[in-house]
């Protein structure tokens, strides 16, 4: 079964994707763009501008999946940021909470035990 699971590193690249674009277009803005390997294990995200399509690209053992969504109805609600910032670093909470329609951007955590 294919999946995300809580410890992968989401990264949501900020400015408006073309949806036509596939596994070399989306890898060439991760190098472009982000200055990161595409390779490195972590999932970034990218949204089009009209918000109501999402596509994900991970790098799994051999090679490259891609995940898409296109909603019916409504947009994805992305959180606000600053024009200047590529791309912001999410949590597996806050892509589901993305996913589902919740906005994100005025979430507070409460504090939580972390082992040492």
């Amino acid at each position: 079964m294919l999946g995300l699971d809580s410890t992968a590193r989401f990264e949501l690249y900020l400015p408006p994707t073309d949806m036509r674009k596939s596994f070399d277009s989306l890898c060439g803005i991760v190098q472009g763009e982000l200055a990161k390997t595409p390779t490195d294990g972590t999932v970034y995200i990218f949204v089009n501008r009209l918000n109501n399509r999402i596509k994900l690209l991970h790098w799994r053992s051999g090679g490259f999946v891609l995940y898409y969504k296109r909603l019916e109805k409504g947009t994805f609600e992305l959180p606000l940021y600053d024009a200047s910032v590529k791309s912001l670093v999410l949590d597996h909470a806050q892509l589901v909470l993305l996913f589902d329609g919740i906005t994100i951007g005025n979430l507070s955590r409460k504090s939580r035990y972390k082992s040492p």
